[in-house]
């Protein structure tokens, strides 16, 4: 059966990469991403499991009479560190996989 590629050693390259994986995703949820929007008014951290893990809003930026404002910011921040965080994860997934495009993983 020239030409065929050895199953065994194909289950078990496929093997050690899902045991890989899984470690990284371990590993990403520990590592974080910060964003900030208006000035650094409004900081977001999140994780690399697309988390967002703190949010730190500074007291100037409150204002009563303007919470649209702040909404804004809050919700361009999020995006933001939510985009980083996605960006984290494909770059980590890309030096795993060597490049290789896995449908549903990256």
């Amino acid at each position: 059966m020239k030409g065929l590629p050895d199953m065994g050693n194909l289950l078990k390259k496929a093997q050690e990469l899902q045991e890989k994986m899984a470690k990284l995703q371990e590993e990403l949820g520990e590592k974080t991403v910060e964003a900030s929007a208006g000035g650094g008014m409004v900081t977001v951290v999140a994780n690399g499991k697309q988390e967002i893990v703190s949010i730190k809003i500074d007291p100037e930026v409150v204002d009563p009479d303007d919470v649209e404002m702040l909404e804004d910011l809050v919700l361009a921040a999020v995006n933001d560190a939510l985009s980083q965080a996605k960006q984290m994860v494909s770059e980590e997934m890309t030096q795993l996989t060597g490049g290789v495009k896995i449908p549903g993983i990256i």
